[in-house]
């Protein structure tokens, strides 16, 4: 399998870990749309959600909170988007189920998913924030 998303997991492909338990592994996403922009994968290799064993999803939801919480006390994160997109159509550009947790940190209307890279700090910065 050729799989991006398996390789970080098996440790091919380096990743800055957020959280880790025996189902999911959570990393900093390489492109964020904002300081801490998290990716949260099942440690079992699924295509999307609709075809991710129901003990995976639920895994993925509980890390999606454990996330939310470290974003927010070691990031100030005052809010959150979760993402997941499913297939092709959907913008889903790595075939292995995933999704995104996106702190916020000011408000502004409407959500945009478009990559701004303004004002985004360099990975190995967050990744020494959040492991304080």
């Amino acid at each position: 399998m050729d799989c991006l998303f398996c390789k970080i997991i098996a440790g091919e492909i380096p990743s800055y870990k957020v959280y880790e338990n025996e189902y999911v592994y959570a990393f900093l996403d390489i492109t964020p749309d904002a300081d801490g922009h998290t990716l949260i994968i099942p440690k079992q290799h699924s295509k999307n959600l609709s075809e991710t064993n129901d003990l995976y999803l639920s895994e993925v939801a509980k890390a999606k909170k454990v996330v939310a919480e470290l974003l927010t006390e070691k990031l100030n994160a005052k809010g959150f988007n979760y993402v997941s997109n499913e297939n092709e159509i959907a913008h889903q550009m790595v075939f292995h189920y995933h999704e995104h947790v996106i702190p916020k940190y000011v408000f502004k209307e409407g959500y945009s998913p478009s990559k701004n890279p303004t004002n985004i700090s360099d990975l190995q910065t967050i990744i020494n924030k959040i492991k304080e």
